[in-house]
């Protein structure tokens, strides 16, 4: 340990304050002395040292151990340290936000096949490649609209891309400003300090380059992308006009550099993504490369020790001596039982039960009854009893699993899992099938074969066809006994929903059947029964597809403008 005392450093500074507090101690222990010493009341002080015998070296030497223990705590407590440790840094990636310009202009082809499509697969691109960190995704033409929000799902972003065109925008036009305006809010409902705007379009205005000087003054970065060439191409505006849109780099340069950021034309290859810096998400300019930084170690535990050999002289005369005694016998006067293994001196009974409980519950889920039985026996509490009454019917000792559930009864009188399950085990047992009867004979008839009791009733199926433990066995359930599990209440949801889609298609086919009359009445069958019920099941899928996203797009953002419209936006 190589250690720099000219380097001495306290990681908590403020602790030392309470060393003014020792002249205080001292005073209240000499004003405590001297009132509990009944010979200076009656005995002159010069004589008095002389009819004293080692008392005074005694009180002396407790005051100046209480002054140095007090003393080795405070410091402690002030954590000193003398070198320092790399330390881990949160690094939080710097979100990004890309506003595409969605105007009739994106239709230009001087960028072949188009604009357009040109910007969609550089987006795809950014998406593919960029090293984490979230992104949202916005499109403005005179006012811009969120597609995607803020998210690390980029796979959630690009089911946008393709849909993404001038027709579903409610106005034409070219509002950069109003997409740097939302890009900003968007950040910061994020609660994000930092981050990034990339604006892809081919020109720019003196709206926009106030908008992004105003966004880097929030502290957020402003680049551009220019979709286009500098020739440019003709393309047919809202108005059904036919005009030539040029890329305009002057203005995008303007934008970019009152935005604190960068401007690229947009290439064939990702050279022009890593030129803009956004493949890579930005940090925190405090952190370093590694991503670690140095700290002070609070070494204050090594004085402990030495605290802790001074404060065995606040024991009385052979106080230590007893504790040590009481320590070793502690482990002789714990119980002998098949489970004292398992005790600690840490925890109580209950802490125990409710342990082995738990290995109980997870073996007994996994399918392992005998280890589950092993755990359930010796716990003597309504639970214990009634788990151990699933597992025996489980492994077909249906005697013992009937005492387990009256036990469990006994404990707590109505409880109505063990009620149900001791009806089905007894059932199960007055059954008394042939030894050699195998479990398919038992399910044609619709009987349980009769190892496997429903031991779970009320409690739903796991999906090994098994029941669960109770609930009152889960050690991570604290429902009472007449409370539906979990898996119950699934289980339940599920044969509604099922229930329900069954007479939804019971009525569409009742209605195929009504179409389908004429052709019946001629002799002409459209399928099986089983054909048309498949046929129906998948129409009624395919009516649960939403939209295609690009419709989607149109109208979300026809009924935004039309609120906007409303506040007067």
């Amino acid at each position: 340990m190589n250690i720099s005392w000219d380097v001495l450093h306290f990681v908590r500074p403020e602790a030392l304050w309470a060393l003014l507090a020792l002249p205080l101690l001292v005073a209240i222990w000499w004003l405590r002395r001297r009132r509990s010493n009944v010979w200076r009341q009656t005995v002159d002080a010069h004589l008095l040292r002389h009819l004293l015998v080692g008392r005074d070296r005694r009180a002396w030497g407790g005051l100046i151990l209480l002054l140095l223990g007090t003393a080795i705590a405070i410091v402690a407590l002030a954590g000193p340290s003398w070198r320092q440790v790399a330390q881990p840094l949160w690094q939080t990636p710097s979100p990004l936000v890309v506003a595409l310009d969605l105007s009739s202009r994106v239709t230009a082809t001087d960028l072949p096949p188009s604009r357009l499509l040109q910007a969609r697969a550089k987006l795809a691109t950014l998406l593919r490649e960029r090293q984490g960190g979230e992104i949202a995704l916005l499109v403005y033409a005179d006012d811009a609209y969120t597609v995607a929000p803020l998210t690390d799902d980029m796979a959630n972003v690009a089911l946008y891309l393709d849909a993404l065109a001038p027709d579903v925008m409610p106005r034409d036009g070219q509002r950069a400003d109003r997409a740097l305006e939302t890009a900003v809010k968007l950040l910061q409902q994020s609660g994000a300090r930092s981050g990034d705007i990339l604006l892809l379009t081919d020109r720019a205005d003196a709206d926009a380059e106030q908008a992004a000087a105003s966004a880097r003054a929030q502290g957020f970065v402003v680049s551009v992308l220019g979709l286009g060439t500098p020739q440019g191409a003709a393309y047919r505006n809202g108005e059904g006009q036919i005009v030539p849109a040029r890329l305009e780099e002057g203005t995008l340069r303007g934008v970019a550099s009152r935005g604190g950021g960068r401007y690229a034309r947009i290439a064939s290859d990702d050279k022009d993504l890593a030129a803009l810096d956004v493949l890579t998400p930005r940090v925190s300019a405090d952190d370093s490369r590694e991503g670690q930084g140095r700290t002070w170690r609070d070494e204050g535990f090594w004085l402990l020790p030495p605290l802790m050999l001074l404060a065995l002289f606040a024991f009385r005369r052979r106080g230590l001596l007893v504790a040590l005694v009481m320590m070793a016998a502690l482990p002789m006067a714990m119980p002998t039982t098949a489970h004292a293994a398992e005790r600690t001196w840490w925890q109580r009974a209950d802490q125990v039960d409710q342990q082995r409980l738990s290995t109980g519950v997870d073996a007994y889920r996994k399918g392992d009854f005998k280890a589950a039985q092993q755990q359930f026996e010796g716990i003597d509490t309504d639970a214990g009893w009634y788990n151990l009454g699933n597992a025996l019917a489980r492994q077909g000792q249906y005697d013992a699993a009937i005492d387990a559930y009256d036990r469990a009864l006994k404990a707590h009188p109505g409880m109505a899992d063990a009620v149900a399950n001791r009806a089905a085990v007894d059932a199960a047992r007055k059954r008394k099938p042939p030894q050699n009867n195998d479990q398919n004979s038992d399910q044609k008839d619709g009987k349980k074969p009769p190892d496997k009791p429903d031991a779970g009733k009320n409690q739903g199926q796991g999906k090994d066809g098994q029941s669960p433990p109770p609930s009152s066995g889960d050690p991570k359930d604290g429902r009472s006994q007449g409370e539906k599990s979990p898996q119950a209440a699934d289980s339940q949801a599920q044969a509604e929903a099922d229930a329900a889609q069954r007479e939804r298609m019971q009525q569409a086919m009742q209605r195929q059947g009504k179409n389908d009359g004429t052709d019946k009445a001629q002799g002409q069958v459209s399928g099986t029964p089983q054909q048309r019920e498949q046929q129906q099941a998948v129409e009624a899928w395919m009516r649960r597809v939403p939209d295609d996203p690009g419709s989607l797009l149109r109208a979300k953002f026809q009924l935004e403008n039309e609120r906007r419209k409303r506040e007067g936006r």
